[in-house]
């Protein structure tokens, strides 16, 4: 529960920063400025998560080789990771 509004107030600070920079930056009106900040926020939060778990996800794929090792470490996370746990997670690997 915790997590998941941690996960909520970051989303909600990340969007209202987008609104300020991106609004003030490019001159926007108001309705310009929340447009840019809603389309970015998913955006920037997708490229965050490909650039934090990217790297393993596709060389655990296969792209070289592939093997039941590694298609099996795809569908069940390691443990050892902080957010291993999270449905999310497992859904996107």
């Amino acid at each position: 529960m915790l997590t998941k509004i941690k996960h909520g107030s970051l989303v909600v600070c990340l969007f209202l920063f987008l609104v300020v920079v991106v609004g003030g930056g490019l001159h926007l009106r108001p309705g310009g400025a929340f447009l840019a900040a809603a389309t970015g926020t998913p955006l920037v939060i997708h490229v965050f998560n490909r650039r934090w778990t990217g790297s393993a996800v596709e060389h655990d794929l296969g792209l070289s080789s592939t093997s039941l090792g590694s298609v099996r470490c795809v569908a069940e996370p390691h443990a050892s990771h902080p957010a291993a746990f999270e449905p999310e997670t497992v859904v996107r690997h």
